[in-house]
């Protein structure tokens, strides 16, 4: 019989928020999926420690809550605009939402902190028409818009980098409920993915199991930090299959364009680092270094 704790943390980590549970102390205890694709910060390096100098704009707020009139708890859940440290070295705007956690009888044994990046969400392609909607694009529409970003870049234009995307399930998904399902569970990661996506930036199918985004992000941190986002993005995607809710994660290679390489460079450096990611256990990042690819054999 699952355990009521493995179930709750389950369910926490299945919200597209992040959400950070502290000690009176400010120790921390509980730390989702979310909230380290948001930080950069994992729950394994935060667990039963301090909470970090990055993180100390959510434990002022958590001091704020101790301080205040017991009558003021619903004051603190409409929410406070908070900057906290990346692990990378960006700065994060976040709206965050501080509830006090008491006992039975009423006293406090600490705080929980759920919250969610507000620059990302500003510069969403947030319309009136169909966020749910599909825009599919083709590999060869793809392909297309990647050599001519390439080509303005090496004549001294914007700088641009690729996110190689696969889903970890897409195998077995495929090999234990058909090509229907698997179909349909990328319609719900695409959908989720381009949730996360800049106005300027391109999704599309690139090969039978993977995504490529084309990204304008200025360095390499970022565009990384953007790739933690969009695999936050795609464990919320909600993909059922004959009633059963299947979990999904991806493996994502990072790689920023190269003044001293190719197109097919960037390309062969982004599917490594992709690799990387997927052979390595899969829900992580890789970020690919300069340099001319070395692809896995």
């Amino acid at each position: 019989m699952t355990d009521r704790s493995e179930l709750l943390e389950a369910a926490l980590n299945s919200l597209p928020e992040g959400v950070a549970l502290f000690a009176e102390e400010g120790i921390v205890v509980f730390w989702n999926q979310a909230a380290e694709s948001i930080t950069g910060h994992a729950g394994l390096d935060l667990l039963g420690r301090p909470a970090p100098v990055a993180l100390t704009p959510l434990l002022e707020l958590c001091c704020a809550l101790r301080t205040a009139q017991p009558d003021s708890d619903l004051e603190f859940r409409r929410g406070f605009p908070v900057h906290v440290q990346h692990k990378l070295g960006h700065d994060v705007r976040a709206m965050a939402r501080i509830l006090a956690l008491r006992d039975r009888l009423g006293a406090r044994i600490g705080t929980a902190v759920v919250f969610h990046p507000t620059e990302s969400l500003d510069a969403l392609p947030h319309g009136e028409s169909g966020q749910d909607e599909i825009v599919k694009v083709s590999q060869a529409d793809l392909k297309e818009r990647l050599e001519a970003e390439f080509e303005d870049f090496a004549c001294g234009g914007e700088t641009f980098g690729l996110l190689w995307i696969t889903v970890d399930q897409a195998h077995e998904l495929r090999k234990t409920h058909g090509a229907n399902a698997c179909e349909t569970m990328f319609e719900k990661v695409q959908q989720s993915l381009t949730k996360g996506l800049r106005p300027s930036e391109k999704l599309g199918r690139w090969g039978e199991d993977e995504f490529l985004v084309i990204s304008h992000e200025r360095t390499p941190e970022m565009l990384a930090s953007h790739a933690q986002a969009l695999a936050g993005l795609a464990r919320t995607a909600d993909f059922r299959w004959w009633g059963d809710r299947v979990s999904i994660t991806v493996s994502i290679g990072a790689a920023q364009a190269d003044q001293a390489g190719t197109l097919a460079d960037l390309l062969g450096r982004a599917k490594a680092a992709m690799a990387s990611s997927f052979n390595a256990g899969g829900n992580q990042i890789t970020s690919a270094p300069r340099g001319q690819a070395c692809l896995p054999s």
